[in-house]
């Protein structure tokens, strides 16, 4: 050849920078979500000069807004995914979209301003998920694609869930320069990864031996986990019949294989598993900082602070979860975390108006409920990517060499979205009309017909069930 390869060609095309460039893009999204959860009411009161009675539904709208257009992108994200020859383009893509609409938060003045900038943040989200999590299955193969997630996972989970507590803190110490400052700091971080990223296939047109031998490696481990399957291949033999696909599919299968899967009882729970997740996690971040507000008299500052009762058992739980569901499945996972969040999600309504001591009953109820936050982060992913690789192994033709996983990451993600979409709405409407403990109430069953389904579905019927 007569270019010369890139300067770092190695390090930018390493396992360890490519899956560090999507964690840091996956954060970034999350972080930047999260940052203004706790300042919307005040930018909404302070800056569009909106009625105290219309603040709730406002935030519940533009929280919605956002994971709206997660829900109409992630679909095509995730069929854009399956055919580009790259996937570095459209990640960056995604992340000017993200700049935009940082920008139009810190600037904007009017509810549709603010609306539109939330728009953008949801559509960068569709990509940066979709595609991001394809780029990691194109680095790592599917045998390694569980324990990757996982890191990756319990890396995010810090954006998701400390973005509120800092965007509390330095709205009420620095105003708006200091909130959208360390978002775009982190924004630059981020563009600067995602540009230097060197895919593994690129690199192996660039230099033959070193980036294929290092990617043959990376073919070596899954191979060696597929030897271990290969061990289980006669118990698996009889299942795999259950996820041959028949011949004679139409256009529209064809064309998105991933929807023959959704037939499958295990992957819709698993997606259910994904939207109430979803939900719960929503409903938090809308109602946690008017009800301090109503409570407590908080400012943006100390409602903030409140989310640390919930960042701190997932931070220290998340990733101890995420190894169980690994070890035994993402059956007892679903089952004991969305059991145990009936009794705390219905608890939360003992906060009363007070002092200290209502404030401290307040955060520890909220701990409770992190904790059940925590059990439920890893056994949705997990479960319908087994699903779906089980589907793969049975008809490796039919859904073409890369594999549906792409497409189950946008039919994820899509779900994901739809769950923050009508969390917002419905807890805010619930909150407004029947109040914050009676809105928990109906949350909490919500967990428990999801826990219910899950002893059914997840991870397969059980024995006594089977035997029906």
């Amino acid at each position: 050849m007569a270019k010369s390869k890139p300067i770092g060609l190695a390090w930018r095309s390493s396992t360890l920078f490519i899956v560090s460039t999507v964690g840091i893009g996956l954060f970034t999204d999350l972080f930047l979500y999260g940052l203004v959860v706790p300042i919307l009411p005040f930018i909404l009161e302070d800056r569009v000069n909106l009625p105290q009675d219309q603040i709730q539904s406002h935030v519940s709208a533009l929280l919605a807004a956002y994971a709206g257009a997660s829900v109409l992108f992630s679909p095509p994200a995730g069929i854009i995914a399956d055919r580009v020859s790259t996937r570095q383009a459209p990640f960056l893509i995604g992340l000017l979209a993200l700049l935009a609409a940082t920008l139009m938060l810190f600037l904007g003045q009017t509810v549709p301003v603010l609306v539109l900038a939330r728009i953008l943040q949801g559509t960068s989200a569709a990509v940066v998920w979709t595609i991001g999590l394809a780029l990691v299955l194109d680095t790592v193969g599917p045998g390694n694609l569980g324990k990757t997630i996982g890191s990756i996972f319990g890396f995010i989970s810090i954006g998701e869930l400390a973005a509120p507590v800092l965007g509390g803190v330095l709205y009420n110490k620095a105003g708006y320069p200091g909130v959208f400052g360390i978002g775009f700091a982190i924004l630059a971080i981020d563009f600067i990864m995602r540009l230097l990223l060197i895919e593994k296939k690129t690199a192996a047109r660039w230099e033959m031996g070193d980036a294929s031998e290092e990617h043959a490696e990376g073919q070596d481990d899954t191979g060696a986990d597929q030897e271990d399957a290969n061990e289980e291949e006669p118990l698996l033999h009889k299942e795999e019949d259950s996820y041959k696909v028949p011949e004679g599919q139409n256009k529209v299968v064809r064309g998105f294989p991933i929807l023959y899967c959704l037939r499958d009882p295990r992957l819709l729970t698993a997606l259910l598993l994904a939207f109430n997740q979803a939900t719960l996690l929503a409903t938090f971040d809308a109602t946690i900082p008017t009800e301090a507000e109503q409570l407590f008299g908080f400012d943006s500052l100390k409602a903030g602070l409140l989310f640390v009762a919930l960042v701190l058992p997932y931070l220290i739980l998340g990733p101890v979860a995420g190894w169980l569901v690994d070890r035994f499945g993402a059956k007892p996972a679903a089952v004991l975390g969305f059991g145990y969040l009936v009794p705390v999600l219905i608890l939360l309504r003992l906060a009363r108006s007070g002092g200290t001591s209502q404030i401290i009953i307040y955060c520890v109820l909220l701990a409770l409920n992190g904790i059940g936050l925590a059990i439920i982060g890893s056994p949705s992913i997990v479960e319908a990517s087994h699903v779906v690789d089980m589907y793969n192994k049975a008809n490796p033709d039919f859904f073409g060499q890369s594999g549906p996983f792409a497409q189950l990451f946008g039919i994820n993600s899509l779900v994901f979205s739809l769950g923050l979409t009508v969390g917002p709405l419905i807890s805010g409407s619930l909150k407004d009309s029947i109040g914050y403990g009676n809105m928990n109430l109906i949350i909490a069953m919500l967990c428990l017909v999801t826990a219910v389904l899950s002893i059914v579905y997840v991870g397969g019927k059980p024995k006594m069930l089977k035997r029906r």
